[in-house]
């Protein structure tokens, strides 16, 4: 297994992933997590697999200084256009994650890793990169796609072969992860590197709605329920991303 990244891909990622409430939802809250958490002041802003740019176009248009990590050309040009078409600045390097290191002389104030660590072949491998691109007092921005929801999913369909062998990735050119992460096995790999502060799920109940009630949903009302749950004890778990904001230890 490798890395997977998004070349041939941008335009379907672009359609299914913001084209509709499960984008807004995700922005929503990792955006609402964030204006929580960050202070009131420009940041330096790293953000490794920043695809099509939406998460650092937000931070940019609040002041922060923003780097944009991608090794996908079509997803970092998409982002170019973004930026360019809000009149904002920010620099932007095609680089895999295990390139940045050599090139990124100075660690960042917060650095965001959303949605990434599902398609490396070792996941794990990435975090203690992320600390040191990290400052000592600074924040890690880790958004990734949960292995509970992703069963509880096939248990709801009933796809009870798929369970018994415990396969969980999803088919080649699938927007299904390779990799979903189990997060109590992520948790102990950060274990000495990270200090979990704020956990939220992220479409905690959107996913599992029947596709009729989904298209009555109002998108506001949609997003006012999953912000109100995204971190309610019987919930959270059971979002289709996990978000949690860390800190180095």
């Amino acid at each position: 297994m490798s890395d997977r990244h998004f070349d041939q891909l941008a335009t379907r990622f672009a359609e299914k992933i913001y084209g509709g409430a499960k984008g807004a939802i995700r922005l929503a809250v990792l955006q609402a997590d964030l204006a929580e958490t960050l202070p009131d002041r420009p940041l330096r802003v790293l953000d490794i697999g920043a695809g099509l740019g939406h998460m650092s176009l937000w931070l940019a248009q609040r002041g922060h200084q923003v780097t944009l990590a991608e090794p996908a050309e079509p997803m970092l040009e998409g982002a170019r256009q973004r930026f360019a078409e809000a009149g904002q600045a920010a620099t932007f390097i095609q680089a895999p994650w295990q390139d940045l290191l050599g090139q990124l002389n100075e660690p960042y104030d917060l650095v965001l890793c959303h949605a990434v660590l599902e398609w490396l072949a070792e996941p794990h491998a990435i975090l203690p990169v992320l600390h040191q691109l990290t400052k000592a007092d600074g924040w890690l921005s880790l958004a990734f796609y949960n292995r509970d929801a992703l069963i509880y999913r096939n248990l709801l369909k009933g796809h009870f072969r798929k369970m018994r062998k415990n396969d969980m990735a999803g088919e080649k050119q699938s927007l299904t992860p390779q990799q979903p992460l189990d997060p109590r096995e992520l948790a102990a790999q950060l274990e000495g590197l990270w200090q979990v502060e704020t956990q939220s799920g992220v479409r905690v109940f959107h996913d599992y709605m029947p596709v009729e009630f989904q298209a009555r949903a109002e998108l506001v009302d949609l997003l006012e329920m999953e912000l109100a749950h995204r971190r309610h004890p019987s919930f959270a778990g059971l979002g289709r991303y996990l978000h949690w904001i860390c800190r180095p230890v």
